[in-house]
């Protein structure tokens, strides 16, 4: 390993990928998810940290496995066109669509809409994302070091109430765990599992990938094998550190439900445990913090997308696509938090089992030698799958198409109807390219010659 990479770096790199993942946004799914979960709160939250954890840090790894620049070319390997439809899709999932007008939704729940009454919630709403946005959109168009201090000084902070929050959370519970509800009380892992991809992590790895491959080869690092070697170590302090958090959020989640009751999201069990716990003076605290974040996250949101769909369309300038992005994003917001999780969940139940597909092609492509109809078969009909799972999460449930996959796709009936597919499409596309090379080896090596 290059001298320059000291173990004190690969600690910074390993506490940058937690501050990447664990957003101010991420603190409202462990909660309610235990919340759902009851008694089979440790079932759902292994689920959970499956895909809110272990699949983000492995789409990192298979990001730098890649060698790549940024996600276009990865995804361009499946096909060109492919390179910018994903790639748009997953810049409009993390930014306008959800991730960004959930910052303003979040820090609303948190810090604002305990101290209104619920007719007075739309307007109060509305104000406060208003002037929400407002500020990341003046942020993002005039950058600016308050970001960075902020960032810097406030994540720890947060870090520290929040871990104060969830020690006392254990010490002294707030009652005994109650019954699982509707959708927890069997296929628990699986509900688990669906319900990390609420995170957005594993779509936002791609992208975070870049950020650290770039701080790690600022300090001199070039072959393929050091960087995965930092990587795994870094990604290892993460993993730790997230599974650790995200599970103590579960059991205080679970834990609240006896005198709290089953609340509408994350954010206002978050906000309801504090007040119990602290008071109002603690609920004032913890809604500042969660602003400030959700402030920071937004900004470096709009800033990514505006610069992606800037390169896309380099006739429209990168304020204008600011301003838009961030008037998009408030009106969003204004759906409410528990309307826009509903919303975004079967839109990420279709996107989100081909972005684990391309992870674990990404890992095997030395294996096929990069053969595009490898990465098309497989992907084709992994999609194909998960678009009706998508569908049946939006209630738009079509009985034939899913009879006839219950009866025949393994795991269907627990959402991961698309995995054998996927496989099967994959070797598919292995063996219609050893079939073409047979029957026309001339023509094939100069298709690969192009």
């Amino acid at each position: 390993m290059s001298k320059s990479v000291s173990s004190s770096f690969i600690i910074i790199i390993g506490s940058m990928l937690f501050a990447l993942f664990f957003g101010a946004g991420n603190l409202i799914f462990p909660p309610m998810l235990g919340q759902m979960a009851g008694k089979n709160v440790w079932i759902a939250n292994a689920g959970f940290l499956v895909t809110g954890v272990g699949l983000p840090l492995l789409a990192v790894t298979a990001f730098v496995f890649s060698g790549k620049s940024n996600l276009q070319s990865l995804a361009s390997r499946v096909h060109p066109i492919f390179g910018i439809v994903f790639t748009t899709i997953l810049y409009l999932a993390i930014g306008p669509f959800f991730a960004i007008p959930r910052t303003g939704s979040v820090s609303f729940e948190v810090g604002v809409k305990p101290f209104f009454s619920n007719d007075a919630e739309p307007v109060a709403l509305f104000v406060f994302t208003v002037l929400f946005f407002t500020v990341a959109c003046l942020l993002s168009l005039n950058p600016t070091r308050i970001i960075d201090v902020i960032g810097k000084f406030l994540t720890p902070i947060k870090l520290t109430f929040i871990g104060i929050l969830v020690v006392v959370a254990l010490i002294h519970p707030i009652g005994k765990f109650q019954e699982p509800a509707e959708g927890y009380t069997s296929h628990v892992f699986f509900k688990g599992f669906q319900e990390g991809y609420l995170t957005l992590d594993a779509l936002g790895a791609f992208i975070f990938g870049i950020i650290i491959v770039n701080a790690i080869k600022e300090r001199g690092v070039t072959t393929k094998k050091e960087l995965m070697t930092i990587c795994a170590k870094a990604i290892t302090i993460a993993v730790i550190l997230l599974a650790f958090i995200y599970t103590s959020l579960s059991y205080m989640g679970a834990s609240s439900v006896e005198k709290l009751g089953i609340l509408g999201n994350g954010a206002e069990v978050l906000a309801k445990v504090s007040f119990y716990y602290f008071g109002s003076y603690g609920s004032i605290l913890l809604g500042f913090m969660i602003t400030v974040a959700c402030l920071t996250t937004s900004v470096g949101l709009i800033t990514s997308c505006s610069s992606f769909f800037h390169g896309l369309f380099p006739n429209i300038s990168y304020k204008k696509i600011a301003v838009m992005l961030s008037v998009f994003s408030t009106l969003v917001a204004n759906i409410g938090l528990t309307q826009l999780i509903k919303v975004s969940t079967p839109v990420l139940i279709a996107i989100y089992p081909i972005a684990i597909s391309l992870i674990f092609l990404t890992f095997l492509h030395p294996v096929f030698k990069g053969k595009s109809e490898v990465y098309q078969g497989s992907l084709i009909l992994t999609f194909i799958i998960s678009l009706f799972d998508g569908l049946n999460a939006a209630g738009i449930k079509i009985k034939v198409i899913n009879s006839i996959f219950a009866k025949f796709l393994p795991l269907y009936d627990v959402g991961l109807g698309w995995l054998i597919p996927s496989i099967l499409g994959g070797i598919g596309g292995y063996i219609f390219i050893m079939l073409r090379k047979k029957n026309s080896p001339d023509t094939y090596k100069a298709q690969l010659n192009k």
